[in-house]
């Protein structure tokens, strides 16, 4: 077969004038000389502006290998280093070379050429647009004369194979990482998941978690923060704000942080969160809680990577990469004019929704033995269940009488109960019941005994409170946890007296009224 090269000119080092040129290692040139590599044509391909030099370097193939016929096509490059432009160029040279691959053996030349030209001719040979191996050539060892050496380079689809399989399992393997190594059978939230991975790994701008409270928001961004900096992504700290905590003119200072003498009590400044965050992952959990002016500053540190901290007249700078997680109906709040729409746009780039887990009950069982390693991990107290009582309590998580209001916490608290009422290590049928009716009275919102004490529970100190306050308060946050979000539950709270204003705004009602009691939306 005849043996056929393809390759550029390279404008410096194919260059060489006078006598002198043969003193220097000349690639194209080069490649004619060795003995053990016959070459019966060279296709070399030159720019405009190097006409004369194709024209010797032909002259110079021949002295040095007659029989080497030298085939010059000249083909315009506006920018050798712009990828669009040279691969456009190169593909249409090759789709209309007539190759012969029974009859002649091709080989691409790769050591010329800008870096950019040679990854397209690498490109173009991989995806078998040209039917050859790739050819290398070196140049002799420093200070010695000579022609070099040179490889050849055989794209082995089969090793490509393999590297493929290495490239699945690393995602496979990026994927359990999210989903904490649960076995998760749901296939819509599997495919989730592989969507965030490929978007995490592939992508800086922010992302916006959705989802009901307790659908595991915070654990999957801390997940995430984990896997980039395994892939060397990121090198600063994950930090976590929960915004329905932050209230008033402390917000301001908490996220961007305030001069000394700020205002009255600032007695030294505050780097701020957003600080923190720098170089690392920054979590704003219940974004929606956030107020409109810190939305303002918000928009303008991820935007321009820079904000002003309280009371300071020269700007900080933090690069962070930005989740921000909410159960509130965000474009509804823009519609009321409690979130700014800009804003939106801006983290609204990537948004992923976390299932509830009565949506997932499929995945209740491995959630449930990872619930167990977890009471194990943190107690060293290793509990099982017996069949039995396995296969009892996912009967009833799997019912309609199950409704998981608070999603994993509800399962957390349940098995955490369980785990530790289990004698011997071992949950029983009879342990299994007696959670199956609990949960039955939390979620009917009847506990029996104190159903407001345990309502409140958690919440405030009861005792503190009047009577008449403590069954104001559970009953508002009995429909808060029924409701979908803030919005919701004023409109459901304030349904006959919101009628009588023009303008009625539920949800600020509601946040006020939370707020008497030191409580926020994201609380319950």
């Amino acid at each position: 077969m005849k043996q056929v090269v393809i390759g550029l000119l390279g404008a410096r080092l194919d260059y060489g004038v006078g006598d002198d040129r043969w003193q220097k290692w000349r690639p194209t040139v080069a490649l004619c000389q060795h003995e053990d590599l016959l070459i019966d044509r060279f296709e070399l391909l030159y720019e405009p502006n190097l006409s004369a030099m194709a024209a010797a370097t032909v002259e110079d193939v021949r002295c040095v290998s007659p029989e080497t016929e030298v085939r010059l096509h000249e083909i315009g490059f506006r920018d050798p280093w712009d990828l669009e432009e040279v691969y456009a160029a190169l593909h249409g040279f090759f789709g209309d070379y007539g190759f012969l691959p029974d009859e002649e053996r091709y080989l691409v030349n790769i050591t010329t050429g800008s870096h950019v030209q040679q990854i397209c001719l690498f490109l173009l040979a991989e995806s078998r647009h040209v039917p050859g191996q790739l050819l290398q050539a070196s140049p002799p060892k420093r200070n010695k004369i000579g022609i070099g050496t040179y490889r050849t380079i055989d794209l082995d689809l089969s090793r490509y194979d393999q590297l493929a399989a290495r490239f699945a399992l690393e995602q496979q393997q990026g994927v359990s990482f999210l989903k904490s190594g649960i076995e998760t059978k749901n296939a819509a939230f599997n495919a989730l998941i592989e969507r965030i991975e490929r978007v995490a790994i592939a992508s800086k701008a922010p992302l916006l978690v959705t989802g009901p409270t307790g659908a595991g928001k915070s654990q999957l961004a801390r997940r995430v923060y984990e896997l980039k900096r395994q892939r060397r992504q990121l090198d600063g700290p994950f930090v976590e704000v929960n915004c329905a905590t932050l209230r008033g003119d402390q917000a301001m200072s908490a996220l961007f942080g305030h001069a000394k003498g700020a205002f009255t009590g600032a007695t030294a400044s505050r780097d701020g969160l957003l600080r923190a965050a720098d170089g690392g992952l920054l979590l704003l959990d219940e974004i929606g809680e956030l107020g409109v002016d810190e939305q303002a500053m918000l928009l303008r540190a991820i935007e321009e990577k820079r904000f002003f901290p309280v009371g300071a007249d020269k700007e900080h700078s933090s690069d962070f990469q930005l989740i921000a997680g909410t159960n509130r109906d965000l474009l509804a709040d823009v519609r009321d004019g409690r979130f700014r729409e800009d804003l939106l746009a801006r983290i609204n780039v990537w948004t992923f929704r976390l299932p509830g887990l009565a949506d997932r009950r499929e995945d209740i069982a491995p959630n449930l033995d990872y619930e167990l390693r977890q009471f194990a991990a943190k107690t060293g107290s290793i509990v099982r269940m017996n069949k039995e009582a396995r296969e009892r309590f996912l009967c009833f998580a799997a019912s309609s009488e199950a409704a998981w209001r608070a999603n994993f916490r509800d399962l957390n608290a349940a098995v955490t109960r369980m785990a530790t009422l289990a004698a011997g290590g071992r949950i029983t049928v009879g342990l299994v019941d007696e959670e199956a009716e609990r949960l039955r009275q939390q979620w009917s919102g009847s506990m029996g005994g104190d159903p407001i004490g345990d309502v409140l529970s958690g919440l405030v100190d009861a005792g503190k409170l009047d009577r008449f306050d403590q069954a104001c308060l559970a009953e508002v946050v009995c429909v808060c946890r029924a409701s979908k979000s803030l919005s919701d539950a004023g409109r459901a709270l304030f349904a006959v007296s919101r009628a009588s204003k023009a303008k009625p705004n539920d949800a600020d009602r509601l946040r006020k009224y939370l707020a008497r009691f030191e409580l926020a939306w994201g609380d319950l």
